[in-house]
């Protein structure tokens, strides 16, 4: 009997390789001014992180049953999709408009579900960014916890103190350090070599180092980016830690503060400080509002 199926053939080739993803470009040197950081990451993709873009492909795929209010819990979790998405949004409006979208839902009722999926394809990550550099991804994981927590501390302050902005000012303070993250992503050797020397000598102030390193400030450089991008202007006005006169301005600076110095705990020297400012903040005694802290940060 003739068997009549063909034999394999060895030699038949096999798929192709996946391709290599190109080669991802970092800044090695300072550009000279604060106009040129500005320039530059005006003009380049901004990446999210990974969980992010997995959670906006789920999403597209249901777009019909997907409301604001569902992308906005994937969007407000992730400081650069935010930044991304409120940029978007302003970028809509037409002069002359007598109201600005403030939150990150209102900016996505203004764009719409459907444009806003158009406009944002799969997006690049931190992660694929950062792939040759997993000391820099750690670094920029560390700071975006750190975030977290401080907009943790925010909220609870605004809500004390009856702030009618609260939500804004828990945006402000998960925003607050977006420029180290873009630092993390675009830069991570300079920002790793400002963290061996902080880390070799505590006592260097994170401005002195970056203007060593940068020759800019990043308070500066977040400020002028989020004008750029023409973001909200209570939320710029909320963010800039060079106005502490004012108590929103002052709740989100001592929020982001106090989530530094308890990074490693509530040991850090400057903490009774932290402490004496906030108690400031709340109208209430040091002891009290240490057991406020506490609390709060058991709340986390």
């Amino acid at each position: 009997m003739t068997d009549d199926t063909a034999p394999d053939d060895a030699s038949a080739p096999g798929p192709e390789p996946a391709p290599e993803p190109p080669p991802v470009v970092h800044l090695s040197e300072p550009f000279n001014d604060l106009a040129s950081w500005v320039r530059y990451f005006s003009r380049v993709e901004i990446p999210v992180l990974a969980q992010t873009a997995a959670a906006l492909e789920e999403l597209r795929a249901m777009e019909d049953e997907v409301d604001a209010g569902m992308l906005a819990a994937v969007i407000q979790a992730d400081p650069l999709m935010t930044i991304k998405a409120m940029a978007h949004a302003a970028s809509l409006r037409k002069p002359g408009d007598a109201t600005e979208p403030e939150s990150v839902t209102s900016s996505l009722v203004m764009t719409g579900i459907a444009p806003f999926f158009r406009r944002f394809g799969t997006q690049p990550t931190v992660e694929d960014r950062l792939r040759d550099h997993p000391k820099a991804l750690l670094g920029l994981q560390d700071l975006l916890l750190r975030g977290r927590r401080g907009a943790h501390f925010a909220m609870a302050f605004a809500v004390h103190r009856g702030d009618t902005d609260a939500s804004v000012i828990h945006q402000a303070a998960m925003l607050y350090d977006f420029a180290e993250v873009l630092m993390w992503c675009h830069a991570p050797t300079m920002q790793l070599e400002i963290r061996a020397m902080q880390r070799a000598n505590p006592t260097l102030r994170s401005v002195a180092l970056q203007q060593f390193v940068y020759t800019i400030e990043l308070d500066d450089l977040r400020q002028a980016l989020m004008k750029v991008w023409h973001l909200p202007a209570l939320l710029v006005r909320i963010c800039d830690g060079k106005h502490m006169a004012h108590p929103s301005v002052r709740n989100v600076v001592l929020a982001v503060r106090l989530a530094r110095h308890t990074t490693e705990g509530w040991e850090n020297p400057a903490l009774p400080d932290d402490v004496n400012d906030i108690a400031q903040l709340l109208n209430a005694p040091p002891r009290v509002a240490l057991a406020f802290l506490r609390k709060v940060n058991l709340a986390d």
